[in-house]
């Protein structure tokens, strides 16, 4: 089993990555999320990974964080999530988002995520809500409730490219200024304000 893999990366796309180590080159399948963390193209990088054997293949799946390889290992052990769809999912929301629509049961947010039909969301939600619990310990609920609307802006700002060290400073400034009674709108024109004055 290979669990971490540090290299050269010698190419990326928003499928995969390839890292040379000793001269091996090794093809990794990668989220989006670990896509816009990969530094420029021969320069070192590490990443944490997952084997997957098949009778009639091997493949490396590669995350930045220890908490997306272990969000992406108890997706697959799901019927019906096979690695295509757990990467898809790690593609469309990141690790904490996903522990919060699974403890709050909300299957409509899974469902947004593209190849995750109603069915899947509901089955998402059933058998991984004990599971998570064991990898991220659960917030107070008022801190839930403030919480919300930012991981939503966050989760906006993703899928529309931005990069997570990014969304990372927006939660920083936003955190004390969102409350429960703001609304998705002006908080999004917030984010856009703060990633502008960064660059």
């Amino acid at each position: 089993m290979i669990a971490h893999i540090k290299g050269v990366l010698t190419y990326k796309s928003f499928d995969y990555a390839i890292i040379d180590v000793n001269g091996i080159g090794y093809q990794i399948f990668i989220p989006l999320t670990t896509f816009y963390q990969l530094p420029e193209v021969y320069q070192t990088v590490s990443l944490n990974t997952h084997t997957h054997v098949r009778e009639d293949a091997l493949k490396l799946y590669g995350f930045f964080t220890v908490k997306e390889r272990d969000l992406f290992q108890l997706l697959i052990g799901i019927s019906g999530v096979g690695p295509r769809l757990a990467r898809n999912i790690l593609s469309g929301i990141n690790p904490d988002e996903f522990y919060q629509a699974v403890v709050d049961g909300d299957t409509n947010k899974l469902h947004m995520i593209p190849g995750v039909g109603a069915k899947t969301a509901k089955r998402l939600v059933v058998e991984l809500c004990d599971k998570v619990k064991g990898l991220w310990t659960e917030e107070p609920v008022e801190k839930k409730k403030t919480k919300g609307i930012v991981n939503d802006v966050v989760s906006a700002l993703l899928n529309l490219g931005y990069k997570p060290s990014d969304t990372e400073k927006v939660v920083d400034k936003l955190k004390d200024e969102v409350n429960d009674d703001s609304g998705f709108e002006d908080t999004f024109k917030k984010a856009i304000k703060i990633i502008a004055q960064k660059h």
